[in-house]
């Protein structure tokens, strides 16, 4: 065996010791970013609590209709990515949704309702560890809602739409937006467990011929049933999220507000 250049593999092991530290010192949350995942866990443990109970659950309504609408715009953005066109979007109070299209490839358009939501809900929780991004999400969710409204063909879907506009208007008058932030970081973690819920209720617990998941499945043949599809996309929700708090500790270390 050749001989090893000691001083050389002494600059590997200081190199490597030395991203190791990055990497901790990276991931090691800043006070404010504790405070920021203490308000994550009460978020996830009061939308846990409050999402079947009876009565109180009315005042989840409104964000479980908002991101039904996530859930329908994902829908629909990737049909216009695949030369679909858009007829409709509507949310029924019973907290479903459906969007109609003509053209588009479905193999793209069908699991895009669940991973799209799941991914913006996840941007919306690493921006939610910074005022000022939270404010950009803030405007890009206001932009989403707004193209929503743009194919909306029920009252539900566009009184939900306005509703949200106008307090994403009311937070950035108020206290400079810093109100936005938890707003922000709330509907993230909102659509983010609502995408995890209502994939392991519809498509894993319960087999509901209709939902994404089985046309999916019959789209692929026989190759996976429905909850085989509805559990691989649970997982790849769940890193979204994951991923979302992740990024959100690396890219706002300085952040203090």
């Amino acid at each position: 065996m050749p001989p090893v250049d000691q001083t050389s593999y002494a600059h590997y092991l200081v190199a490597r010791q030395a991203v190791q530290d990055e990497i901790t010192n990276r991931l090691t949350p800043t006070s404010d970013q504790r405070t920021t995942l203490i308000i994550i866990g009460v978020y996830v443990a009061a939308i846990l609590i409050l999402w079947n109970m009876p009565i109180i659950k009315i005042v989840l309504s409104p964000f479980k209709l908002l991101t039904v609408g996530l859930h329908e715009f994902s829908h629909a953005i990737v049909g216009c990515l695949t030369c679909a066109k858009i007829e409709a979007i509507e949310i029924d109070p019973d907290e479903g949704g459906v969007t109609r299209m003509r053209g588009g490839i479905p193999m793209c358009t069908l699991p895009a309702g669940y991973l799209g939501s799941s991914l913006i809900g996840a941007v919306l929780v690493m921006c939610g560890f910074d005022v000022l991004a939270s404010k950009v999400a803030s405007i890009f969710l206001g932009v989403c809602l707004l193209i929503t409204l743009w194919w909306a063909k029920n009252w539900l879907t566009r009184g939900i739409g306005l509703l949200f506009i106008g307090l994403i208007v009311l937070l950035w008058l108020v206290a400079n937006g810093v109100g936005l932030r938890y707003f922000v970081l709330f509907l993230g973690v909102m659509s983010c467990l609502y995408c995890l819920w209502d994939i392991m209720d519809d498509l894993v617990f319960r087999k509901v011929h209709e939902s994404d998941a089985s046309k999916f499945a019959k789209m692929c043949g026989s190759c996976m049933s429905s909850r085989v599809w509805g559990f691989l996309w649970f997982i790849v929700s769940l890193c979204f999220f994951v991923i979302g708090i992740l990024i959100g500790l690396v890219a706002f270390k300085e952040s203090e507000n």
